[in-house]
């Protein structure tokens, strides 16, 4: 697989929610993939958990966890398949 040739897509908070999250909230992003570095590895995301926690994360008032700064990419839990790796421990 020639990943110079990849874009990785992410999902990043463009604004802050007033009431339920819509779509404006939101923006895609495509950037080059990148190449695993020594004890890295690559990932490819194949499930995301969307859970209620990323709610409370997108507002900026106190919280129990940080909120996402604006134009970050959103955190969730994943399933991922490795793709490239340079690390011994994952094939």
């Amino acid at each position: 697989m020639s990943q110079s040739t990849q874009v990785n897509r992410r999902i990043v908070l463009a604004s802050r929610p007033h009431g339920a999250p819509t779509r404006d909230n939101f923006r895609i992003e495509q950037v080059p993939l990148p190449e695993p570095g020594a004890g890295q590895v690559l990932l490819r995301t194949v499930y995301l958990s969307l859970d209620p926690y990323m709610r409370g994360r997108m507002s900026d008032a106190p919280s129990y966890a940080p909120p996402v700064e604006l134009g970050a990419v959103m955190v969730g839990g994943t399933v991922s398949r490795v793709e490239a790796s340079n690390h011994p421990g994952f094939k």
